[in-house]
């Protein structure tokens, strides 16, 4: 379980081959019984992004041992990517009545903000703060509770709590890539460029690359753009070699700054193995790129079916609707978008307010 943690952190493949090496040793030694194995098999599993393995071996794993909090942790996680949301919010209760702890009670709050009840998600995650035993634990619960602030728009409580967190961890990457999206929000790109520079140095993660390179690019820097953009396809490269499946960031990446039919093929892969609310949006995004936007805006509804507050995914939509003629819901989505988060992308946010101002001005 340290192996996978650490591979989450560093981004680094062979973290999780160490991780494997480890549990096929256990679960040698211990065939039967051995639930703290089932557990940590399916949590590399979901590490890896293979799902369906995750469900088969938490589903093991609780039959083994019925109170076992991790195993249900674990295949919440598993039935909430496979977009099986009440299984996974029955196994997030499980879990909490289980043993009410930080990690159940974060899980507890990611299930509020996927359907949209943000005051709750924070409310969840601040006794997740409370709860937590170990730095591991206070730091991701700082790190999401910044990030529930920068959802909602509050760039102050966001840098407050990104804050609070790299005090007591300095050198964690998470809670450095929190703060610079808050900075990101308050202007401040020069402390935004260095903090996602250095959380990249500490652990490069495609979503940490994509928002620096897409920062620069808005901030007129297109060759330090593309030295992150050079990195994402690098490590799309390893990712096609060994068969891995693409994650949403790879997808938007594609559609934005590579080739819109490559991230529908992408999307239409990943989505068959993970029909979870942020692929559904990615591949919507990539449909919508490739001109396909009636297709494009059915996997926009299933992104946002649950009630989750994304401004991306309402912009998103809103340009899918603006490209089919639906003026009248592209400027609703576009301003409920703007409503939650005025610099919620750096590219998109400007652009959604140029789109709201042409129609505005045409009516």
């Amino acid at each position: 379980m340290a192996y996978v943690q650490q591979a989450r952190q560093n981004a680094d493949p062979a973290t999780y081959a160490r991780a494997e090496a480890a549990l096929r040793r256990s679960l040698k030694e211990q065939p039967a019984g051995n639930d703290h194995a089932e557990t940590a098999t399916a949590a590399l599993a979901a590490g890896r992004h293979d799902f369906a393995r995750a469900l088969t071996w938490s589903l093991q794993a609780t039959t083994t041992n019925p109170f076992s909090a991790s195993a249900y942790g674990v295949l919440a996680d598993a039935y909430t990517q496979l977009g099986r949301y009440e299984e996974a919010f029955d196994a997030v209760q499980r879990m909490t009545d289980l043993r009410p702890d930080s990690t159940s009670l974060a899980r507890a709050s990611y299930t509020w903000e996927l359907r949209g009840d943000t005051g709750r998600a924070r409310t969840l995650m601040s006794r997740s703060l409370k709860a937590a035993a170990s730095p591991a634990e206070r730091s991701f619960a700082f790190t999401h509770l910044s990030l529930l602030a920068s959802d909602a728009g509050d760039a102050r409580a966001a840098l407050h709590e990104a804050q609070a967190g790299l005090k007591r961890a300095p050198h964690d990457s998470g809670l450095l890539e929190a703060r610079a999206r808050a900075y990101t929000m308050l202007g401040d790109n020069t402390r935004a460029v260095r903090d996602y520079t250095e959380a990249i140095a500490i652990a490069p993660l495609p979503h940490y690359l994509l928002a620096l390179g897409e920062l620069q690019q808005a901030l007129g820097h297109p060759d330090a753009a593309q030295n992150q953009y050079r990195v994402l396809r690098a490590q799309d490269a390893v990712r096609k070699e060994t068969g891995g499946q693409a994650d949403t960031d790879a997808i938007l990446f594609e559609a934005d700054h590579g080739d819109p039919r490559a991230a529908v093929a992408m999307g239409r892969q990943t989505i068959a193995a993970r029909p979870f609310i942020a692929v559904h949006d990615a591949y919507a995004w990539a449909l919508h790129r490739a001109g396909r936007d009636q297709e494009a805006l059915g996997e926009a509804d299933r992104a946002l079916a649950l009630g989750t507050r994304s401004a991306l995914f309402l912009f998103h939509r809103a340009m899918i609707h603006q490209s089919l003629g639906r003026t009248t819901e592209a400027r609703g989505e576009l301003r409920r978008a703007l409503a939650i988060d005025v610099h919620f992308h750096p590219l998109h946010a400007p652009e959604a307010r140029a789109v709201l101002n042409r129609i505005d001005g045409a009516r």
